[in-house]
């Protein structure tokens, strides 16, 4: 039974993690500080899906660059939306944990995504492999995942086969036949 729970978990996790998002076209992050706490504590993992920044409003948690173009990204909500006075669309951002609003505006090009679904600490299991590595890995974990269930399979099988009854080798007593003396 235990085994199967494993292999549940296991299985959840890839899907949560990699397949879902990518039949999906959304993007996995993985929260690495405490500004988003309680509610996503670091290691969550968040999963963003594409948006239009003008369809974003107050209260939407969007994950976004600090650089445009650049690979570092903040997920935090967003707590004001404006023009500035050059017409210009902003985002104003705050972790949920942090007591003042970030200091830089988003501009919509800075826009990764808005939160479609987060998981709390499966962030740090997708950490230990990253890029290339989680493809190999996701595909070597399927491939084992299907050769276990298989194994079960055919032991299950090899077990209806076996007349009611007849026992085990675990259920076999040991014991030792030695000759009566008298």
């Amino acid at each position: 039974m235990l085994s199967w729970v494993v292999i549940l978990g296991i299985t959840a996790i890839i899907t949560i993690s990699v397949l879902i998002p990518r039949v999906a076209g959304a993007t996995p992050y993985v929260i690495l500080t405490g500004s988003m706490e309680p509610a996503m504590p670091p290691g969550t993992l968040v999963v963003a899906k594409p948006v239009d920044p003008e369809k974003i409003g107050v209260g939407t948690v969007v994950t976004y660059q600090l650089k445009s173009g650049e690979p570092t990204v903040v997920t935090h909500r967003v707590t004001q939306v404006g023009i500035t006075s050059t017409g210009q669309y902003r985002l104003t951002t705050q972790g949920d944990a942090n007591n003042t609003p970030d200091e830089k505006l988003v501009r919509p090009v800075q826009i990764r995504g808005e939160r479609w679904y987060y998981v709390p600490y499966v962030g740090y299991v997708t950490n230990l492999v990253t890029g290339s590595q989680r493809h190999a890995f996701t595909v070597l974990a399927v491939i084992g995942l299907f050769g276990y269930a298989a194994w079960m399979f055919v032991g299950a099988a090899r077990d209806r086969r076996r007349p009611s009854g007849e026992p085990t080798d675990i259920d076999t007593p040991q014991t030792r036949k030695e000759p009566v003396r008298s």
